[in-house]
């Protein structure tokens, strides 16, 4: 289920600390009848029962403090922790309650448990071999043993593990409900049904079995279904937060955003800081055109959670394509890239930095940071896009005496450039040779973040937008179906198009990218990335991106041609090296694969060769060679180096762990 804000742990650990002060600045004659230890670790699992995780922590915590070797209570605290996510602080506790009861096997599965969320994996199965050697049929040790295959992204096993556990304890309803949401996973929606309506069965009053069965009919798009599944849990317990978000997610998948954006406000009633209800109302008016109301309540969403990158994201999208660029909003929202930018690159990391900046610059085209951008491009041997940078400042009205100086230094430095040589303008010459839509689809909804894999996609598509040989497409990235993006993408002359999916939990986050052959809609590849912590869609966005950028082949232009010598529109920028041999394929020959990653074409058409001798920045000359006896080399031709493999690409295969899964089962109780 849906855990708090980041963060909250932290502040409620203040607000007991405050509680504390309290306390003992209060007469000891105050305290006529003070609550004795029995007292307040009953009232702690009471607290528990209704899940209230911060009044029982509490408790546990006046527990400890009147008996610190209460080894009940650090178990319970240990709970406590691991349900409101603070899993370092949980193994803190646990390995305290161990050391105080010496042989519970119950705290030695729960020890194991966070260590399975912590991705401790080794030590977690060391613990849990020890428990099913005193109890080979321990259920809870069977139970995180299946827990830790989906940790290890092989929820194929876990099917099997679960399928085990459930022999041995057919009714059990944790059993049961966790192969549902495993074969949830996996796509295999009739098998999981069955084991959820077996639940259902006999737990007709359970307001979390009907949670989860509406979480699982989302998942296979059967809304109306998971509405009314939604509706019952909230019948059975109407302040149950989980379900009412879920509810507010699925009616913003049924196109009712008035509906979300209601139910998304009940939420900040009862939480202010609750930044996915925040990121859900600025997103549904989003969505109805409330353009300045969105923004509104979407940098409200980024004050309670400046950690979220998809309430930012969504914000930054926004304020780009719906505001003009002299909106005082987008120079607020550039700044915080700029500053991070700075101090990147204060720490020479300047390719970070330079990520930092271009987003910043999307926000803020006429920021004078364009000029610590060009100076770091400057740095990493890129004099002639520098002064492109230097040069749009000038035109802009931006220039200084130190702008002048550098414009005026380096047109003299590349006075000899291979392009003057050639008399070939880079930004005239050079082209991008590939084009890639980038979708997401409405019928996967996303379980934390709505929309989350069309923000996604929008992240990925603004990084293309700075790739030297992809051209993503412009079109609408939210697609209703896959067989509407294979039309958008044909119809668009596109060469692939790419299908983003998220699933995440409140600390980790996964990313996949199906890439599709637009002429055929046929399997190219699929590329993963798995990242936790800080950035990680940042992160994981980027390297998505590597691994496309990385699996196409090398494809570029003979732009000119002088007797034996030809001028490519490719250079060291795009990884053109001297001594590099490429194909020179006749003009509209080669044509991409039908299945996989290529480009097809016959030795009849190849007209020849080149043979790379010199490599400027943003073009590369070389020798030409004519492939047969008449010389058929003319400019405008390919230039193509292909992939020595042809299969299809499975990038990233070990972090292949589905996040979403994993939180889901560790809420099951």
């Amino acid at each position: 289920m849906k855990k708090e804000p980041p963060g909250t742990g932290f502040r409620f650990l203040f607000s007991v600390c405050c509680l504390w002060a309290v306390c003992l600045s209060v007469p000891a004659s105050a305290h006529a009848q003070p609550r004795t230890v029995a007292a307040l670790y009953n009232a702690g699992r009471a607290a528990m029962v209704e899940e209230a995780w911060y009044d029982a922590a509490a408790s546990f915590l006046e527990v400890l403090r009147q008996n610190p070797s209460h080894a009940e209570s650090a178990a319970a605290l240990a709970e406590c922790y691991y349900e409101l996510a603070e899993f370092d602080q949980a193994l803190s506790w646990v390995r305290k309650g161990r050391t105080l009861a010496r042989g519970n096997l119950e705290l030695a599965n729960l020890e194991g448990r966070i260590l399975i969320a912590l991705g401790q994996l080794n030590e977690a199965s060391r613990i849990l071999a020890e428990v099913l050697s005193r109890e080979p049929y321990n259920r809870e040790a069977l139970f995180a043993q299946a827990e830790m295959e989906v940790a290890r992204g092989r929820s194929g096993e876990a099917v099997i593990r679960f399928r085990e556990v459930a022999r041995r304890y057919p009714d059990d309803q944790k059993v049961l409900l966790s192969l549902a949401l495993v074969l949830g996973s996996l796509g295999r929606n009739d098998e999981a049904r069955g084991y959820i309506d077996r639940v259902l069965a006999r737990h007709s009053e359970d307001y979390r079995v009907y949670y989860y069965a509406a979480y699982l009919a989302s998942r296979s798009n059967r809304l109306s279904d998971a509405v009314r599944y939604a509706e019952r849990a909230l019948f059975f317990k109407n302040g149950f937060a989980p379900a009412r978000s879920l509810l507010a997610d699925l009616r913003y998948r049924q196109g009712q955003y008035e509906n979300a954006a209601r139910l998304a406000d009940e939420l900040i009633a009862k939480n202010r800081n609750d930044a996915a209800a925040w990121y859900l109302k600025g997103m549904a008016f989003s969505r109805l055109g409330r353009v300045r109301e969105a923004v509104t309540v979407l940098s409200t969403g980024v004050s309670a959670a400046p950690d979220d990158e998809f309430i930012r994201q969504a914000l930054e999208d926004l304020l780009i394509s719906g505001t003009g660029v002299e909106d005082q909003g987008r120079r607020r929202w550039a700044s915080w890239h700029f500053t991070r930018a700075a101090g990147y690159k204060s720490r020479n990391s300047n390719g970070e930095a330079l990520f930092e900046y271009r987003r910043g610059l999307r926000l803020n085209p006429y920021a004078r940071e364009r000029q610590d951008y060009a100076a770091i491009l400057r740095v990493q041997g890129f004099p002639a896009r520098c002064m492109e940078e230097l040069r749009f400042m000038q035109d802009l009205g931006l220039g200084n005496q130190g702008i002048d100086d550098l414009v005026e230094t380096y047109t003299s430095v590349l006075s000899n450039a291979l392009y003057r040589r050639w008399q070939a303008d880079p930004l005239v010459v050079t082209k991008r040779h590939w084009k890639v839509g980038v979708f997401a689809l409405a019928s996967q909804g996303a379980f934390y973040h709505a929309d989350g894999a069309a923000v996604a996609s929008a992240y990925l598509k603004d990084i293309l937008v700075h790739d030297r040989n992809i051209a993503p497409l412009d079109a609408e990235l939210r697609q209703p179906s896959f067989s509407a993006a294979f039309r958008t993408a044909r119809e668009r002359g596109a060469d692939y198009f790419l299908v983003v999916t998220v699933t995440e939990n409140e600390r980790d986050l996964s990313l996949k990218g199906e890439l599709f052959v637009a002429r055929t809609g046929s399997p190219a590849g699929t590329f993963y990335a798995y990242r936790t912590g800080q950035d990680r869609l940042r992160n994981a966005g980027r390297n998505i991106v590597d691994q496309l950028s990385g699996a196409l082949p090398f494809r570029g232009e003979l732009a000119a041609r002088r007797a034996g010598q030809g001028l490519i529109d490719k250079g060291k920028a795009d990884g053109v090296k001297a001594d590099l041999v490429y194909d020179i394929v006749k003009k509209g020959r080669a044509a991409v694969r039908n299945e996989g990653i290529g480009l097809e074409y016959t030795a009849e058409d190849i007209a020849g060769s080149i043979t790379i001798r010199e490599a400027d920045e943003e073009v590369a000359a070389g020798t030409l060679a004519r492939n047969g006896f008449y010389d058929r080399i003319e400019p405008g031709d390919e230039v193509v180096l292909q992939k020595e493999k042809a299969s299809l690409p499975v990038s990233g295969q070990g972090a292949m762990a589905d996040p979403e899964l994993r939180s889901l089962l560790r809420s099951l109780r």
